[in-house]
């Protein structure tokens, strides 16, 4: 099959490439939700008025890394676990948010087995971070954002008159 001289000058993105692509729109999203960059270790909750708590968990910042994990209050009723969840790697430096592992009913080793081939891999890390995008979206069309974030604990500034 001969190829035409106009498809040569098609760039093609690799599935690697479209990986990528979904890192730095997670990171937009997360970050025009969230600003987690801004985020102090600690979980804080976000309500929308649905009936369905959100929260967002800063389990470790690092120099440009910040270390998340998203998920509602809802527990799965055989393992207890919250479900669905995303954990996240957010690159302050990079732009980059990438879901690092999801626990929607299973864990990775469950959907892909331990020693999986780099394709197989791929594609999981694909499915993972398009749910996150998504879950994003949804998130944002809901009304949560920085707005509606408390944190869990924190205690309520009090004046002290003088």
């Amino acid at each position: 099959m001969q190829r035409n001289a106009s498809n040569a000058r098609i760039p093609s993105l690799s599935r690697f490439g479209w990986l990528m692509g979904l890192y730095a729109e997670n990171y937009v999203r997360i970050n025009r939700l969230f600003a987690p960059g801004n985020l102090d270790v600690g979980a804080y909750v976000s309500s929308v008025g649905d009936g369905l708590g959100l929260r967002l968990e800063v389990m470790e910042r690092h120099r440009y890394t910040v270390e998340l994990k998203l998920t509602y209050d809802l527990r799965d009723w055989i393992t207890g676990e919250l479900d669905p969840s995303a954990y996240m790697r957010f690159y302050c430096d990079a732009k980059q948010a990438e879901a690092t592992h999801c626990y929607i009913g299973r864990r990775w080793q469950d959907a892909i087995g331990l020693y999986p081939p780099p394709a197989e891999v791929i594609s999981h890390r694909l499915r993972m971070n398009t749910f996150l995008g998504k879950w994003l979206e949804y998130l944002a069309g809901c009304g949560h954002g920085v707005a509606t974030l408390a944190r869990v604990g924190a205690q309520p500034e009090v004046a002290v008159g003088g």
